[in-house]
């Protein structure tokens, strides 16, 4: 016989979109060509506030040959809630084309976020940034 659990209520799936910045600030390298760099975004439309983080990274970016990871805390408003969460990066590129797997990390919602689950997807349009934020969060009470 399976077990289920449940936590919270029942879940509102939806989406957020909109723009934002992003400024990057080399810090100092980790291990032989691994570099690291401070994130900083702010984010605009359906999700407004900012994030800071950590980014790593290796390869070769000017050749198109590359991989990152990183780990953000975004601090906002989303749908009229105030809180936080954190969203973990995964990415590559080479010949083959690129590959970006960003989701928010389970367990880290804050404040009225506590609960919240997703993904993210990013498109880069010249120089700027826009988000997709696919995200189910508890019912409030």
């Amino acid at each position: 016989m399976a077990a289920s659990l449940t936590l919270g209520g029942p879940v509102a799936a939806a989406e957020a979109t909109g723009p934002f910045t992003v400024t990057l600030t080399a810090l100092p390298a980790a291990h032989g060509g691994v570099a690291q760099h401070r994130l900083e975004k702010r984010f605009s439309g359906d999700l407004a506030g900012t994030s800071t983080g950590v980014m790593m990274s290796a390869g070769d970016p000017a050749k198109g040959i590359a991989g990152y990871v990183a780990m953000e805390m975004v601090e906002g408003t989303l749908a009229g809630r105030t809180g936080g969460f954190a969203l973990q990066h995964n990415g590559t590129m080479d010949a083959g084309g690129q590959q970006l797997n960003v989701a928010i990390v389970p367990g880290s919602g804050t404040g009225a976020m506590a609960g919240i689950s997703g993904r993210m997807t990013i498109r880069i349009a010249g120089r700027a940034h826009f988000y997709t934020l696919s995200y189910a969060l508890p019912a409030t009470p």
